[in-house]
This record gives C-alpha cells, sequence and structure tokens, in this order.
C-alpha cells in the first residue's frame, strides 16, 4: 500500500516539471545565440576583407611630395 501512494504522490508532483521547461528554453535561446554569432561572424569577415581591400588600394595611390 505505501508504494501505491508513493507512486501516486510521485505522479501527481510537478515541481520538476518548470526546472525542466527553463533547462530547454535556456538551451534554446543559447542555440540560436551560437547560429546568429556564426551569421554575423561571417558577414564581419567578408566586411573586414573588403575593408582591407579598399585601404590597400587607397594606400598604393598616395603620392607623397618633399618640399
Amino acid at each position: 500500500m505505501k508504494f501505491i501512494n508513493l507512486f501516486k504522490t510521485f505522479r501527481n508532483d510537478e515541481e520538476g516539471a518548470v526546472t525542466v521547461d527553463w533547462v530547454v528554453l535556456t538551451a534554446a535561446v543559447v542555440g540560436l545565440g551560437i547560429v546568429a554569432m556564426g551569421v554575423i561572424n561571417t558577414g564581419v569577415e567578408g566586411l573586414t576583407t573588403d575593408i582591407s581591400n579598399s585601404l590597400g588600394t587607397v594606400g598604393d595611390n598616395i603620392v607623397v611630395t618633399a618640399d
């Protein structure tokens, strides 16, 4: 009898369910953050390459004269 009452109490207890929900939500937020970081990193790498190439071209066209 005691085991049956213990099982019924365990079945009706929902305290751990909230913790599981928070763990799943936190994992989803972290996953989305990692995906966003990868997308942003790719865009920034392309942008820095473009800026570097532009500055290199400008630097080649600068003429310094001595007075």
